[in-house]
């Protein structure tokens, strides 16, 4: 069973930077596809980047140039590097994981993720 666990959220002020971090385990890193996904209150959740088993990875129009996302297969580890936060980065947070391929334009999409962690809380103050 696939369990993913996610750490490092905060609250920090506008223009500062936390990395996220999604623990993994139960899983072949090499055969998933992993992202990071983010819900306010009183909005839909929503992509904000992913990286497939080859290492390509994808960002939402709303988080490229401020946001990196990487991970260490051999830890079974998965990071999200947010630097110059905004108030509208405020969200709590999900690692996800998708077993298998997938093309890039569905690397963002929360329905072709099958494993979730339980979230943390992010919150930029302005």
């Amino acid at each position: 069973q696939v369990q993913l666990v996610e750490s490092g959220g905060g609250l920090v002020q506008a223009g500062g930077s936390l990395r996220l971090s999604c623990a993994a385990s139960g899983y072949t890193a090499i055969s998933y596809c992993m992202g990071w996904f983010r819900q306010a209150p009183g909005k839909e959740r929503e992509g904000v980047a992913a990286i497939d088993s080859d290492g390509i990875t994808r960002y939402a129009d709303s988080v490229k140039g401020r946001f990196t996302i990487s991970k260490d297969d051999a830890n079974n580890t998965l990071y999200l590097q947010m630097n110059n936060l905004k108030p509208e980065d405020t969200a709590m947070y999900y690692c996800a994981a998708h077993k298998g391929i997938l093309g890039w334009w569905l690397l963002l999409r929360s329905t072709n993720y099958n494993y979730w962690g339980q979230g943390t809380q992010v919150t930029v103050s302005s």
